[in-house]
């Protein structure tokens, strides 16, 4: 699991699906919960000792960072916990303090078990669960140093496996301590979910909706009686979308590739997929979608665009890389102190 990058403030909201979890009822989509944290050894140029976010889903929910000392919601929607749980926000910060020191100290820790000089380092934890549309509940926890594995929580032997031969003096020690993995463990599969369940009941009126997909398809000529058509798929939500090139009415794979599902700023997705077909044949293609939005699925097919989306446009298209898809929170109780 790769650790993401440092920022400074939460970037803006991309929404994702969510469903009425506290009623029972699940939409077709799967929704997560995920906390990341880091420490650095170094702060300056606008980048604090510790930061903490939380998101739901692609939606962050939460943030604190060691400048401001204080936990707040990221959407107002996230507000209402305090109705549940009042004076939440500030228990909250009272944790995450603690959670500052324990990285901070844990940033230099580390190093010395790499033996390496000063300069700058950072510390980060991920953990979170996740709700498939299945009913299977399932969680994670892994740490990391300077952007690498370092030892990753495995919830079924409550055990840790470590990333190299620094990383097995924590192991060894963390193994030891079943009473702490069996609490970790029962965060990750109870109390993680209940707070996912609680959270998607807050946000139900802005992130229940569904928003139809715009599907174009386009065309640039390539050589030897070859083209290329491109399906555009965006402004859809939720997340989960089917898309795939059809011929005479049949999934076809030849010659295809497709980006990833990404976020646009209003908080809706896109996907672009393409396939390298023979020009003679191009009235058989269709761009076939499905979504939670739609009542069928949609098929598209190329139309003349009047001067639209051709040459050079195109070809960015062909070439544009979408970013990876990589709560308010009850923070689970790790072992997040290191001693050596």
């Amino acid at each position: 699991m790769r650790f993401p990058a440092l920022r400074k403030r939460v970037p803006a909201p991309c929404c994702a699906s969510l469903a009425q979890c506290a009623s029972g009822q699940l939409a077709s989509s799967s929704h997560s919960m995920r906390n990341f944290y880091t420490g650095v050894s170094e702060s300056g140029q606008g980048l604090p000792w510790f930061v903490a976010v939380g998101y739901l889903d692609d939606q962050p929910i939460y943030y604190y960072d060691s400048d401001t000392r204080k936990e707040e919601p990221a959407v107002p929607w996230m507000e209402k916990v305090e109705e549940d749980y009042p004076k939440f926000w500030d228990r909250q910060t009272q944790i995450l303090h603690g959670w500052e020191q324990t990285f901070r100290a844990n940033v230099e820790i580390v190093r010395n078990l790499y033996n390496q000089s000063k300069g700058f380092h950072t510390w980060q934890a991920m953990y979170g669960c996740e709700l498939r549309q299945d009913g299977h509940v399932s969680g994670y926890s892994q740490f990391g140093y300077d952007g690498r594995d370092f030892v990753t929580f495995d919830k079924e032997t409550l055990t840790w496996t470590a990333a190299d031969t620094a990383a097995q003096v924590t192991k060894r020690r963390w193994d030891a301590d079943l009473a702490a993995n069996q609490r970790r463990k029962h965060f990750l599969e109870e109390i993680c979910i209940e707070y996912l369940r609680k959270y998607l009941n807050y946000g139900e009126e802005v992130l229940l909706r569904t928003e139809a997909p715009v599907v174009k398809v386009t065309r640039k000529a390539d050589y030897d009686g070859l083209e290329t058509l491109v399906c555009q798929i965006y402004g859809f939500y939720p997340k989960e979308i089917d898309a795939n090139w059809v011929k005479d009415g049949e999934v076809w794979q030849e010659g295809t590739l497709r980006g990833l599902v990404a976020p646009n700023s209003d908080g809706t997705y896109y996907l672009f997929l393409s396939v390298k077909i023979d020009s003679e044949e191009r009235e058989r293609f269709r761009c076939r979608v499905e979504h939670d939005s739609l009542e069928k699925p949609l098929d598209v097919a190329w139309e003349e665009p009047g001067g639209l989306l051709e040459g050079d446009f195109i070809h960015f298209l062909l070439n544009f890389k979408p970013r990876d898809e990589g709560q308010g929170k009850q923070p689970e109780t790790p072992n997040s102190c290191i001693t050596t």
